[in-house]
Order: C-alpha cells, then sequence, then structure tokens
C-alpha cells in the first residue's frame, strides 16, 4: 500500500526527534543563522539609523557648500520647488577676551547663522558649562554668542562677559553641547562660536582674501528635494561654475569611518565563518544521519514505497527541520543583535529604527539553503537503497554524493555568503580560501595517511601506536574526512584568534592611550627651541615635529595644473587648494614606504601619499611645481607613502626628502602631542621656561591638566593655534572598546561552530569504532590498551589537522590582513606548533565527550546491535 510521503516524512520527523538523531543538523543550522541574522539585524537597524540621521548631520535633506557667496541660482530653484533654506559661513578666526580681563586670545570657529537654522536636528545648548543640554528653538540673538566650554575656560570668560570677534562685542548668552550638523575636518576641532548673521558685517573679518565655506542647506518634500539634487549636481559641473559641490557624509569623519569599516568587515567575517562551519557540521551529522536510516529506508521498500515517495518523504523531513531550526536561528539572532545594540550604544547616537523584515527572510533562505546543500545530497541516497538489504547488510551503502549535485548546492550557499558579505574581497577571500582549504587539507590528509602506513614499523612499535595506525588505516577515507572537517573547524578558530588579536593589536597601535591629543601650528622660527623646550619642562617627552610650508600645486611635469584637468571632485577640490607641505631627512616612522626609496637629505626631491598620487594620477618620476608664498619650488617624486589618516598622527601628503629647505621659504612649525595630566608640574622649571610675564597664573590649582597647560602655551606663545583633540581621541578609543566587546561577542558562535564541527568529525564513525572496539575485547584485549588506541588516534587526528589549519590559516590571514583590514600581519613562526597542540587537545576532549560510554558498553550488546 503507498502510502502518502507526506505522512511519511511528518512520522519519520517526529521519531527521528524523539531519538534525537538530529540534534547535530539543528544545533548547526541555528547556529548559522542566528550569526548571519544578528549581524544583519544589527547591520539593517543601523543602516536605517544612518539615513535617517544623515539629514541631521547635514543639517537639512541636501546642502550645497562653496568658497564664495552661494550662487542665487542655487536658492532661487530651491524656493521654486517650495523647499525651506538655511545659509550658514563658517571659518575660522581668532576670538580674543576684553582687555579689562587680560586680553587673551585663540582660536575659534566662527559660524553664522540665520533664522530657521538649522532645518533638521536641534542645537543643545546648556545656561552654563557642566549643566545638562536642552534642545534650544531659534538662533542666537543680535549681539549674542553661544561658545562651546573651551572658550570659555582658555579665555578666562564667564557666561554672560564679552567675547570679542574683530570689531564687534558680543556677550556669550549659551553654551553648546550639541550641533547636529558640525561635520569633521580640521577646523571643525577648534571650538566653535555661533552668532548671528546681522552681526557679522560689523566684525571686519570676511576680506576678499578671507577663506570661508558657504552652506546652504534645503529641506522639504522627498520628491522635491530629489529634483533640486538633480538639478544641483549638474550645475555644480557645468563649465564656469568653481568652488561649489554637493556635500555628503562621505567628506567627514574619516577616522571614524575607517574603524567602523573595519569592525562591520570583522563582524562579517566572523559570521562568514560561522555558517561555513556550520555547513561542515551539517554535512557530517547528515552523512551519520543517512548511515543510520539505510536499514530503515530499505524496510520501506520491502514494504511497497517508491524510491520517489522515500526521497520526498526525506526532503519533506528536511524542509521542516530547515523551517524550525532556521526560524530557532532567526529568534536567537534577533535577540543576540540587541547586544550589539547595547554593546554598540553610543555610535549612533539617536534610537535606531525597527528593523525590515529582510533579515528574516535572508535567514530562512539561508537555512534551508545551508541543510539542501549539505545535508541532503547523503539523505536523498537512501531512496535507492536496496529491499535485499534487509537480509545481505553488505548491500546498499552510501557513495560519495553527486558531484553535480553538491556543485550546485555549494555554488547556491557561496552565492549567498557573498551576496551577505560587506565587502566582496572579504566575501571571495572567505570562501575561496575555505574552498581551497578543503581540497588541500583533503590531499595533504590522505599523502599523510599514506605516510604513517609505511612510516610505523609493526615489529618495533608500542602494539597501542600499531593498533591506532591500522585503525586509521583502515578507513582512509574515514579518516581523510575527520582530519579535513577538524583542519576545517581549526583553520576558522586559529583565523579568528590570530585575526581578533592582531586587528585589535592594529587598532590600538592606530590610536594608543597615548596618542597625541594637542595639533600647535604657526609655531614661527624663532621660537620653535623656546616652545620644544616649553613643551619638554612641561613633562612633554614624545611629540611630532615638523616644519609646515603652505604651497599650491601649478604644474605636473611642466604642464600647469587646472580644476578643469580632472573629473574627480576630490582632485578638483585638491587642486583648487592650498597643500601642506613638510620637509624631513628621514621618513616618518609611522608612514610606510610603498613605492620608490626615500632618498634622505636630498634637495629636490619629494614623497607622496600614494592615495593623493592615485587621485591626481601622479607617479614616480613625476615634477611637481609648488607655488610657495610666490616663490616657485620644484621638485621629483621618489617614493610614495603610505598614511593611515585615522592614528591622529601629524600627516602630509607631500614631504620634501631634505633635512632644510631654502631660507627665503615662509614656514611655520607644527607641533602633535600628549598635553600633561598635571599642570603646573611639581617641578617649577616649566614657569622659568615661559617669557617674562607670561608664566602659569598664580592661582592655577595644581593637577588642573592639558587646559591650563594649553592657557600657558597660548599665553607664552600667543601667536599659535592649539587645536584640542582630546574629545575626538576619546570617542575613537570608546568606538574601539565597544567594537571590541561586540567582536568578542560574535566570535562565540563560531566558537560554538567550530566546536560542533570538531564533535561531528570525532563521533562520525563511532559506531565503527564500538563495533571495532567490542570485537578486540572478545578476543581478549585490555580496556586500557583500547583507551591507548583511542587516545592515540584522536591526538594524531588532532596534531595534523591543528598544523595542517594553522599553516593555512597564516596565508589566509595574511591576505585579509592586507586586502581586506589594511594592517601588518605579524603571525608567528610557533603558530602551527601551538595549532597541532590546540587541535590534540580538542580532538582528545571532543573524542571523550562523543566516545565515553563506548568501552563501559557491554561487548555482547555492542555486537547485537551491529548484527540487527
Amino acid at each position: 500500500m503507498q502510502i502518502s510521503f507526506i505522512r511519511v516524512g511528518w512520522r519519520t520527523l517526529w521519531r527521528d526527534l524523539r531519538a534525537g538523531e538530529l540534534r547535530l543538523l539543528i544545533v548547526a543550522v541555528t547556529l548559522a543563522v542566528a550569526a548571519l541574522t544578528s549581524v544583519g539585524f544589527f547591520a539593517d537597524r543601523l543602516q536605517g539609523g544612518l539615513q535617517r540621521d544623515a539629514l541631521q548631520l547635514l543639517g537639512g535633506d541636501a546642502v550645497v557648500v562653496s568658497d564664495n557667496p552661494t550662487p542665487a541660482a542655487f536658492a532661487d530653484r530651491a524656493r521654486a520647488l517650495g523647499l525651506a533654506t538655511a545659509t550658514t559661513l563658517g571659518f575660522p578666526t581668532m576670538g580674543r577676551a576684553d582687555d579689562s580681563q587680560g586680553g587673551a586670545s585663540r582660536l575659534v570657529a566662527l559660524k553664522s547663522v540665520e533664522a530657521g537654522y538649522p532645518l533638521r536636528g536641534q542645537v543643545s545648548t546648556a545656561p552654563a558649562p557642566g549643566q545638562p543640554g536642552q534642545a534650544t528653538q531659534g538662533v542666537p540673538a543680535p549681539g549674542e554668542a553661544w561658545v562651546d566650554a573651551p572658550v570659555l575656560e582658555s579665555l578666562g570668560l564667564a557666561m554672560g562677559d564679552k567675547l570679542w570677534l574683530g570689531d564687534v562685542a558680543l556677550r556669550i548668552g549659551r553654551v553648546i553641547t550639541l550641533e547636529p550638523d558640525r561635520g569633521g575636518g580640521f577646523m571643525s576641532f577648534a571650538p566653535r562660536v555661533m552668532v548671528n548673521a546681522a552681526d557679522l558685517p560689523a566684525s571686519g573679518l570676511v576680506q576678499p582674501a578671507s577663506r570661508l565655506t558657504y552652506r546652504l542647506a534645503v529641506a522639504g518634500e522627498p520628491a522635491a528635494v530629489r529634483q533640486f539634487t538633480t538639478w544641483a549636481e549638474a550645475e555644480v559641473h557645468r563649465p564656469g561654475v568653481h568652488g561649489v559641490r554637493l556635500e555628503s557624509l562621505e567628506s567627514g569623519r574619516p577616522e571614524m569611518r575607517q574603524t567602523l569599516e573595519r569592525a562591520q568587515n570583522f563582524l562579517s567575517l566572523v559570521a562568514l565563518l560561522a555558517a561555513l562551519l556550520s555547513a561542515v557540521a551539517v554535512a557530517l551529522a547528515a552523512r551519520g544521519f543517512a548511515n543510520d536510516h539505510l536499514d530503515a529506508a530499505a524496510l520501506l521498500r520491502v514494504l511497497g514505497q517508491s524510491q520517489r515517495s522515500i526521497a520526498g518523504s526525506y526532503i519533506v523531513e528536511f524542509a521542516l527541520i530547515g523551517l524550525v531550526a532556521s526560524s530557532l536561528g532567526v529568534a536567537l539572532g534577533f535577540a543576540v543583535h540587541y547586544v550589539f545594540v547595547l554593546l554598540l550604544a553610543g555610535l549612533v547616537e539617536t534610537a535606531l529604527p525597527a528593523a525590515s523584515l529582510w533579515p528574516v527572510v535572508f535567514g530562512l533562505g539561508m537555512g534551508l539553503t545551508l541543510l539542501f546543500a549539505f545535508g541532503l545530497p547523503p539523505v536523498l541516497q537512501l531512496a535507492r537503497v536496496p529491499p535485499l538489504r534487509v537480509i545481505r547488510r553488505d548491500l546498499g551503502g552510501l557513495k560519495p554524493a553527486s558531484l553535480v549535485v553538491l556543485a550546485v548546492g555549494v555554488a547556491g550557499f557561496a552565492a549567498l555568503l557573498l551576496a551577505v558579505s560587506s565587502d566582496l574581497k572579504l566575501g571571495l577571500i572567505a570562501v575561496g580560501g575555505f574552498a581551497g582549504a578543503v581540497a588541500l587539507f583533503a590531499g595533504l590528509a590522505w599523502g599523510a595517511v599514506a605516510l604513517l602506513r609505511r612510516s610505523v614499523n609493526e615489529a618495533t612499535a608500542p602494539r597501542w601506536l600499531v593498533l591506532a595506525t591500522r585503525q586509521i588505516s583502515a578507513r582512509p577515507v574515514y579518516a581523510v574526512v575527520q582530519v579535513s572537517s577538524l583542519a576545517v573547524g581549526l583553520l576558522a578558530l586559529v583565523l579568528l584568534v590570530l585575526l581578533r588579536t592582531d586587528l585589535i593589536g592594529s587598532w590600538q597601535r592606530a590610536t594608543p592611550a597615548d596618542a597625541p591629543n594637542r595639533f600647535v601650528i604657526n609655531v614661527m622660527p624663532d621660537q620653535a627651541d623656546a616652545f620644544q623646550q616649553a613643551l619638554r619642562d612641561g613633562g612633554v617627552r614624545q611629540y611630532d615635529w615638523y616644519p609646515m610650508i603652505r604651497g599650491r600645486l601649478v604644474a605636473i611635469n611642466g604642464r600647469e595644473v587646472a580644476v578643469d584637468d580632472y573629473a574627480d571632485d576630490r582632485a578638483k577640490r585638491l587642486v583648487d587648494r592650498e597643500f601642506n607641505l613638510s620637509n624631513a631627512a628621514e621618513a616618518p616612522a609611522h608612514n610606510t614606504i610603498v613605492a620608490g626609496r626615500w632618498t634622505a637629505g636630498v634637495q629636490g626631491e619629494v614623497s607622496v601619499e600614494d592615495g593623493i598620487a592615485k587621485t591626481l594620477g601622479l607617479k614616480l618620476g613625476d615634477t611637481l611645481r609648488f607655488d610657495v608664498g610666490g616663490m616657485p619650488s620644484e621638485a621629483r617624486i621618489t617614493s610614495l607613502r603610505e598614511v593611515d589618516w585615522g592614528s591622529l598622527r601629524a600627516n602630509f601628503f607631500v614631504m620634501y626628502t631634505a633635512a632644510s629647505m631654502p631660507p627665503e621659504m615662509p614656514v611655520t612649525y607644527l607641533a602633535a602631542f600628549r598635553a600633561p595630566d598635571v599642570w603646573p608640574p611639581r617641578a617649577s622649571a616649566a614657569a622659568h621656561a615661559l617669557p617674562p610675564g607670561q608664566a602659569a597664573p598664580a592661582g592655577a590649582p595644581p593637577g588642573g591638566g592639558g587646559a591650563s597647560f594649553d592657557n600657558a602655551l597660548v599665553r607664552a606663545f600667543p601667536n599659535i593655534t592649539n587645536v584640542d583633540m582630546s574629545a575626538t581621541l576619546a570617542q575613537v578609543q570608546n568606538v574601539l572598546r565597544q567594537v571590541v566587546r561586540a567582536v568578542e561577542f560574535l566570535f562565540g558562535f563560531t566558537l560554538a561552530a567550530g566546536l560542533v564541527v570538531l564533535f561531528a568529525a570525532v563521533t562520525a564513525t563511532r559506531e565503527e569504532r564500538a563495533r571495532e572496539y567490542a570485537i578486540m575485547r572478545a578476543v581478549g584485549a585490555q580496556a586500557r590498551l583500547l583507551r591507548q588506541v583511542q587516545r592515540a588516534e584522536l591526538a594524531g587526528v588532532g596534531l595534523l589537522a591543528g598544523f595542517l589549519a594553522s599553516s593555512v590559516a597564516v596565508a589566509v590571514g595574511w591576505a585579509l590582513a592586507r586586502f581586506v583590514f589594511d594592517f601588518t600581519w605579524t603571525a608567528q613562526p610557533w603558530v602551527p606548533l601551538a595549532g597541532a597542540g590546540a587541535g590534540a587537545v580538542l580532538a582528545l576532549a571532543a573524542g571523550w565527550w562523543g566516545m565515553r560510554d563506548i568501552l563501559r558498553r557491554p561487548v555482547m550488546q555492542t555486537l547485537r546491535r551491529a548484527a540487527e
């Protein structure tokens, strides 16, 4: 009688669940889906939050930025489309206290605003420093200034005091605690002073030669904004329009963007490896499942079930298991992503929006694909088991799965993994390296088994070693599968441990705890010695010190450079502005020469940062001509440098390789250092280093820290510009700490998947081992000898797998570090040896857990089970 395959599949599902035969399959699929969807849910919500908050970060739905007053056509077009507009003007200038209060001065980032600002987001202010900020409606009233708290501290002012900006004195009314559209860039780190646009003409600060930034923000209906954006993009590229661009989020905060990109890549790598490991576990578990069901399939054939019906029943069973396990994985991933939100709190200042349904659909699809691609091929062979197996156990054994079926399944799974990876190179290296490693492990394991068979002398070797060698050699295919599976699991674990250690080390080296948090510019040549002495006397032992020369690129290889020569917006901006040039006899220790050679002490030669070289199409041997304060300066490119702009160190696009420049060339100096935590220092040497009448104020409290030291420097050297980077540095380091915690948490998923692979690989031949040990015990073998054989076999397989995995992990890790994460690979030569030891320990532990009852099971019970 033909029974519906759906009913058969449903019944066998419940029977197998009660028997625990689907446990490994469910765990493997659940882990893979949970790892991928946890990252997917978080990335989906984060992307939604960034898209929403992008409007606040820009201050509008679209922003036109220009170096001169924004052409009237842009505002006219926006108003014609019904869009609201708000214009701001920003530039660096000096703010100073009233002469009656000491007349101190410092660089500030001045911003004039008009009614309606900001169009998106809100400015938060407080009535006094240290008080909580509140959302503030409106803009500063005429005659009033809102300031960052450091302005008050550095100038010795209080709320209500006068702040002079050029020729106008404004009353300090509020302290700014949040400015949504501040953005990035060097001058954004100077403390902000916000004034009403009506007060700006009286200041006399806006002159024809001033370096100004005009921002026209627009906001309104999405359709109208899209029309305006399309029109504006065409308008800024129209011939004759210069110095105008549409601003994007990519132009700001490069150090944060690089950190978050690395973190996202590493989280994606961890999730990818967890999924790949789970695929191996599913394949091993499915093959064991199929082996256990050979007799049941033969009995179904005897009872009249067709091959099609049997295949259909197993497809139904696996589809139901896939849906259940995938749903569990999606639910677990959804719960886990809240841990990411908690660990990474602060990267997005506002609440994240709800996740979309895409991670749910993707998780269910990934779980089913994983199960069908790697689990179903061996199980479908059960439909071809001959009925004669009921009386002849040697018939109907499993065969290698069809290459076509495997290839289609693996290709689909790999395509899904590549689609979900945040970086194509990352996906290709991870998936391709994984596939190549499996093939390499299989080939090497086969050779190692053959070598082992020949190298053990049965006449002289210990009995336990002879028996262990025979056990492995008798089943070379199983040995290769075990070694390959163990090696794949260990490869992922070793790779993640090494990459995690080196990636975190790379981040921390880029922004170490003692990284510079002050950048001082405009130090004059005649102040150089006194300034450096003041740093040393203040307790600053390490600092970057470089000449800084302002020059405009005017010619390449004798051909004059024009903005219209380039199509790229960044290239246009670079050739339309002055460069910060420098010179040094030796290459900066924190830069890497990637092409050419640094020719120390040679005049007329320069080293160029490789990023700007690519943008401007420069190459080794090109001759550059700069206009430095009206003086032409020509030099040939002899080297290219890789610069980590997220390191918060002093870096330059172009550096002369000479120790000194012609004396007639205008030059100032730049210093980057970490401000002392204690000021004034307990020793009074620093006070003596300050010019007469400019010593640290008598009332300054000991231990005042960096801010007091800044004030002392500004009083001693009034012309310098001191940029405090401590807030930015603290933010970057806080991001690193949060990302590290998230990475470590997700690492647990891959560790669990790796342990599942180890357990599945070691226990794949559990019943075969039980039968063999039972026969040996029946003919007189002692339990102690069999335990030694078991340990030797497991340790040997683990040693080989660990050594192979660690060796390949070094190669794959180098590729990921070099081409994806962009940091130096520092794997040590002892890694393969440590991996071999770890593999042996893990294999022994998994073997003990999975096969601990084999030697305790009665011999007759094992032999009866084998005969059934």
